[in-house]
């Protein structure tokens, strides 16, 4: 049962990850009255209700910080939230909870986009171990991707650009691909001498494979030496950047608008120079009047301003917020 709470209205943003969760509680003003970080949300993994059982000590820890028992609205940027029908069973689930009278829930993409901009207005890729672009419109107009990787017709991504370079680094050193600097730098990484080392050392376990997104850095760096290999990952990923941005557009409308386009997650905040180049020449060619810009505030910044945008908050709330949580960084 919904706890209602006593006195101003105040919002509970999430931004729940894979990796980490950020909480914090605002009150309709724009005063964050609590945070806290917790532990990745995985409810594929372990299950939606035992998800929400980890997601609830960072909750509890910023509502006990605010001194609130609920609040009036609960604004949550969940990972794993791909489709609207898992958005609304995790919204349900979630507002089970009693954390706040009203909830609601979207993909953690949607935070990093609110993040960057000061109306809900404009278009975001975020590229970390996946890649995703959503887009929004003030009249509420959403478009969006599955992103659930090669299954619907994604390509990048720090886990994606590793799988490639494993492959061509493979095929470069026994003589069934192009040569490659990748074939010496990614078993070097580890300490190696060979991909047939590397290969065997994956296989059975000696690296755990998820240190494979380790590899993303190096075929950067591989990359930047000139390496032509390199190079060509490096510029495909720019195009699937600039695509995805790109068809987000056409499907709100904006494609002639000026309209910001925002670069997350860790592969493109890192500003990888020729990456970067890359996506603001191909976008300047394919969207002539949007304009690309990186966002570095936190994504929970991005969930607080939504949940304020449903309370109707004032501008001057809003900036309030967003200074509290730039000036962190």
């Amino acid at each position: 049962m919904t706890t209602h709470p006593a006195g101003p209205a105040s919002v509970l943003a999430v931004d729940a990850g894979n990796s980490k969760t950020d909480v914090a509680v605002v009150s309709v003003d724009g005063r964050v009255l609590g945070t806290a970080r917790g532990e990745g949300f995985r409810p594929p993994a372990v299950g939606v209700e035992p998800a929400l059982d980890a997601l609830a000590t960072p909750v509890k820890e910023a509502l006990s910080a605010a001194g609130l028992p609920a609040v009036t609205h609960v604004s949550a940027c969940l990972a794993n939230a791909d489709f609207p029908v898992e958005e609304e069973r995790l919204g349900a689930a979630l507002h089970a909870r009693g954390w706040g009278a009203g909830t609601e829930v979207r993909n953690d993409t949607f935070a990093i986009l609110r993040a960057g901009v000061t109306e809900p207005y404009g278009v975001a890729v975020v590229c970390g171990a996946g890649i995703n672009c959503v887009g929004m419109r003030p009249d509420g107009r959403t478009a969006r991707f599955p992103a659930l990787g090669r299954l619907s017709g994604d390509w990048g991504g720090g886990w994606g650009l590793a799988e490639e370079a494993l492959w061509y680094a493979s095929r470069a050193e026994d003589g069934r691909g192009e040569a490659t600097a990748l074939a010496r730098a990614l078993p070097a990484h580890f300490g190696l001498a060979t991909m047939y080392d590397l290969l065997q050392a994956l296989h059975l376990g000696e690296i755990p494979g998820r240190r494979r997104h380790e590899l993303s850095p190096v075929l950067f760096a591989t990359a930047e030496s000139g390496d032509r290999v390199a190079r060509a990952l490096v510029d495909r990923l720019a195009e699937e950047v600039v695509t995805m941005a790109r068809v987000a557009l056409i499907r709100l409308d904006l494609l002639e608008a000026e309209v910001p386009v925002l670069l997350g997650g860790s592969v493109l905040a890192a500003r990888h120079r020729q990456l970067d180049d890359a996506v603001r020449t191909l976008l300047a060619a394919r969207a002539p009047r949007a304009h690309a810009e990186v966002v570095t505030a936190p994504p929970v910044l991005g969930a607080a301003l939504l949940g304020l945008d449903s309370l109707g908050a004032t501008r001057e709330a809003k900036e309030r917020v967003r200074g509290h949580f730039e000036g962190e960084g």
